[in-house]
């Protein structure tokens, strides 16, 4: 059966990409590390949507407990003590495989357009080997078939952003966001390291089957170890997904690569934590309060990026408070139990956000570096190309028919309106400054005059650049027919529902004039957003704000000054104390204790003169001492 050799080689492939290039990049030509970089990603791509083929047509060997077709490959006994056995295993389901497709399809786009991206760096190979490596790891992280088996890529894609944040390691601002990434994401890796231990306890085990099974027997609804369970693991997902108040360290992940940027934000480390959370929709349905904490979480962290993206200069700092916004939709999504449209967004988002960022990298490469928006302007006479694939991206994120970002992100207010009115009500108005940021950015960079004098050097990307770009925006223009009406289930939704449990996904669609009512509402606040947009930045007709609303937006609230004060100075107030104590407790104990032995030796060094006469004294003393000793007994 191919299905066994199909999924082990979807991550393997990447990650024998990575080691070759890895270890002989040095040697290859710059040609040569591109063919094996992109050749093992597009052959890890086949293999997924063979996978797909696979799981279409062949028989399941058995039903998996949410009732879906599902195939467990075991590769080996990774940890057994008695009772305990904790294997290394696969599992392929429809989820696995429509995640490994996304990750795969968007991860060779962005592979291709590196090529071009990329030439003339002189850390090409090692480029090339850290972004296999990332593939890699996503790829594990989407196939696990156990808790245990999906640390080991969730720590995999951790280490990998490090890699590629940090990866002009020179420049110290990229440096220290790599830092940045790596700590800030361990916190939440803490509560999802104890989550794991925690489902162990209570499951005896973490394959996914058997949690997905039992967790209506072994989790009483609402109880204390399904909430602890439940939030534990929510809180792995918010920090490795840049969820309040753990976003911090995605803005400054745009020091890296443009292109793993986009693979960040899109397809990969971002997204693994909705992934988690869907993964075990069964253990998460029986923690009500953990289940409306998520979509509060989700609903603020929306609006609360959206308006930090309001007064952003940098363009892909811009998109990446895009990116923490919209990954809020998705756990808004989770949150009211509408899993299948939180994945369904998840799709659409991969889609248009990669186009944005290659697009702004399309920028940055005509312009030398630039991000600043208030550098640029007039672009789109000379990147006609990039202006309309931008064009496209934008009109997606702001959720205007009939893109793909419309389909999903109204399809997950119409979950939100029917679960809590407020969480719909933040989820439009979060849209409608989407509208007005992403219409900014486009006239900053695209519209008016030329505040660079690039006019006569800016030119459109060469073509291993432009074609990923416009495979994107083809997806993000067709991605909504693999939605919903709705009023019926789409394409993705069917697939992805016989792998999970009845009542996992969306509630039945009603239909009818209060459905149309909600999609007419989002409608027009993303209409109006962008014409509000258009007046201030393009017409500038309006004024662009209150001054005081401007500086508490540019800094975000103060939340990262709040760390400041709160963590980062606690912290290193104690780290002064320590090494003061270091120094004069642990360092004076001992090296005074390695003096006095010095002391001592010089000391006994002294009767060491070499003289017989003097040995013989000392033998003589010695005799007398032993016979004074017995005498005196």
């Amino acid at each position: 059966m191919l299905i066994p050799v199909l999924a082990v080689l979807v991550p393997t492939l990447p990650l024998a990409g990575w080691a070759l290039n890895g270890l002989w990049g040095g040697r290859f030509t710059r040609r040569t590390v591109a063919i094996v970089a992109c050749g093992a990603v597009a052959a890890a791509f086949a293999a997924a949507a063979l996978l797909l083929w696979q799981i279409r047509l062949a028989p399941p060997p058995g039903r998996a407990p949410a009732g879906g077709p599902s195939w467990i490959v075991d590769l080996y006994s990774w940890i057994g003590a008695g009772s305990i056995q904790v294997p290394l295993r696969l599992l392929v389901d429809p989820l696995s495989v429509a995640m490994a497709l996304v990750v795969g399809g968007v991860g060779l786009l962005i592979h291709v357009y590196s090529v071009g991206y990329m030439d003339g760096d002189p850390g090409c190979a090692r480029y090339f080997a850290y972004l296999n490596l990332f593939m890699a790891s996503m790829f594990w992280l989407v196939l696990a078939g156990n808790l245990a088996a999906m640390f080991i890529g969730w720590e995999g894609v951790g280490l990998c952003s490090y890699l590629l944040i940090a990866f002009w390691f020179t420049r110290p601002a990229a440096a220290a966001a790599g830092v940045k990434a790596f700590l800030v994401t361990r916190l939440g890796d803490v509560g999802f390291l104890l989550g794991i231990f925690v489902a162990f306890g209570v499951f005896g085990t973490t394959d996914f089957g058997v949690m997905t099974r039992d967790a209506g027997a072994r989790l009483a609804l609402g109880g204390g170890a399904a909430t602890a369970l439940a939030l534990l693991l929510f809180a792995g997902a918010a920090g490795k997904s840049a969820q309040l108040p753990l976003y911090v360290w995605l803005p400054d992940a745009m020091e890296g690569p443009t292109p793993v940027s986009a693979l960040i934000h899109a397809a990969t480390m971002v997204t693994a934590g909705v992934y988690m959370i869907v993964r075990l929709h069964a253990v998460f349905l029986r923690a009500p309060a953990a289940m409306d904490l998520i979509a509060a979480v989700g609903a603020v962290t929306a609006i609360f990026a959206a308006a930090a993206a309001l007064v952003e200069p940098d363009l892909k700092r811009v998109l990446a408070y895009s990116t923490i916004s919209q990954l809020g939709y998705m756990f808004l999504a989770v949150g009211v139990g509408a899993f299948s449209a939180g994945i369904f967004h998840l799709t659409s988002h991969a889609f248009f956000k990669a186009l944005l960022f290659l697009a702004a990298g399309a920028v940055m490469h005509a312009l030398g570096g630039e991000t600043d928006m208030r550098r640029m302007g007039g672009l789109a006479r000379r990147l006609p190309r990039t202006t309309a694939a931008f064009a496209i991206g934008a009109l997606a994120l702001a959720g205007i028919p009939p893109l793909s970002g419309f389909f999903s992100k109204d399809l997950i207010l119409s979950e939100a309106f029917r679960a809590q009115a407020w969480l719909w009500a933040v989820g439009v108005a979060a849209a409608g400054l989407t509208a007005v940021y992403i219409l900014r950015a486009f006239a900053l960079t695209f519209l008016g005059a030329d505040l660079r004098g690039a006019e006569g050097t800016a030119h459109d990307p060469p073509p291993s650049m432009a074609a990923p770009m416009w495979i994107l925006a083809g997806l993000t223009v067709a991605g909504g027919g693999l939605g919903w009406s709705f009023t019926h289930p789409g394409i993705l939704e069917r697939f992805l529902l016989t792998g999970l449990r009845a009542g996992a996904g969306p509630p039945a669609r009603a239909g009818g004039a209060g459905e149309g009512t909600l999609v007419a509402a989002s409608v027009l606040v993303a209409v109006a957003g962008i014409v509000v947009g258009w007046l201030v930045y393009v017409r500038r007709s309006l004024r662009g704000g209150v001054p005081a609303l401007a500086g508490l937006l540019s800094h975000r609230f103060y939340i990262e000054e709040a760390y400041a004060v709160g963590v980062i100075g606690p912290v290193r107030a104690l780290a002064r104390v320590a090494a003061v104590a270091d120094r004069t407790v642990t360092d004076a104990a001992v090296m005074g204790l390695a003096r006095a032995l010095g002391r001592s030796g010089q000391a006994l060094r002294g009767l060491e003169t070499g003289y017989l006469r003097h040995y013989a004294a000392f033998v003589l003393v010695g005799v007398l001492l032993i016979l004074a000793y017995w005498v005196s007994r």
